[in-house]
């Protein structure tokens, strides 16, 4: 699939037997993105040979380096890879492959930003929620429209490495403090959609393989705790995040009124409201 932008965009991410998710993931990146890292925690359901057969992706190992923490090693990780960007991209993606950065208009909208100096777009935060998996050609941000706003994934994923210092990235990715030549857009429109609660059979079968990942630091510190919930709360989850979903894809819908909770890269309150 030919690019859809001049602009030279490389992504990064970690990834762990992500067979499922992989073609919603090229499907929605290919378009955009001109080269791709995934360092792969020791995958055996396939998702090794889906990357292998992608023309633009490069395979990495993940290697943990806090040995008794994935969530610390990866925290490591996401602050640092990016650099090697720098001089080669014009801009980087910092990701998980169930996160889709998406835009009525994507491309114009990165290609406006670059053009207006900004350096950094912090993404709205959404909790999508599907009934069932979908089937395997779907278009996700197309197709399965239901979210409710987030703010816990509201992330900074897309930045410009050559004007970046350090991204500061806490655990997860939730919160970042970017230092160097930081500029945001002056409305905040790009959304994060995070596709995990894709039937509660599909979602708690994830969680439980994820937990098993964990490591003695991470389950010590409660750090993914929510990967070890018991069914009603999983449940619960999804009512809520179904009784709080709003369609992204309504011709009104203004993604920056959704979220009216404080937004960490935002230091005047007052813009909350509005951008």
């Amino acid at each position: 699939m030919p690019l859809r932008t001049r602009l030279r965009i490389h992504l990064y991410s970690i990834c762990w037997n992500e067979a499922a998710m992989l073609g919603f993931f090229f499907r929605h990146y290919d378009p955009w993105v001109s080269r791709y890292v995934f360092y792969d925690d020791g995958s055996t359901d396939g998702t090794l040979d889906i990357l292998a057969a992608h023309p633009r992706v490069e395979i990495r190992r993940f290697q943990r380096s806090v040995p008794d923490s994935f969530v610390l090693s990866m925290q490591e990780l996401q602050n640092d890879v990016w650099r090697e960007s720098r001089g080669a991209a014009d801009w980087v993606v910092i990701t998980a492959v169930d996160e889709h950065l998406h835009h009525p208009r994507l491309v114009p909208f990165i290609e406006a930003c670059h053009a207006a100096g900004v350096t950094a777009i912090p993404a709205l935060g959404y909790q999508m929620v599907a009934d069932a998996f979908p089937p395997p050609d779907t278009d996700l941000c197309r197709s399965l429209t239901l979210g409710a706003p987030h703010a816990p994934m509201s992330k900074l994923s897309l930045f410009r490495p050559d004007r970046l210092a350090r991204t500061n990235f806490g655990r997860g990715r939730h919160r970042a403090r970017p230092t160097g030549r930081v500029t945001f857009p002056e409305r905040d429109e790009l959304m994060l959609l995070h596709y995990k609660y894709l039937g509660e059979g599909y979602t708690a079968a994830r969680h439980a393989l994820l937990a098993t990942g964990l490591g003695a630091r991470d389950q010590a510190s409660g750090w993914g705790g929510h990967y070890t919930a018991e069914s009603r709360r999983l449940a619960r989850e999804f009512a809520g995040f179904r009784a709080a979903a709003v369609d992204i894809a309504d011709p009104g819908h203004e993604p920056w009124r959704d979220h009216r909770e404080p937004r960490w890269w935002r230091a005047d309150p007052d813009r909350q409201d509005d951008g």
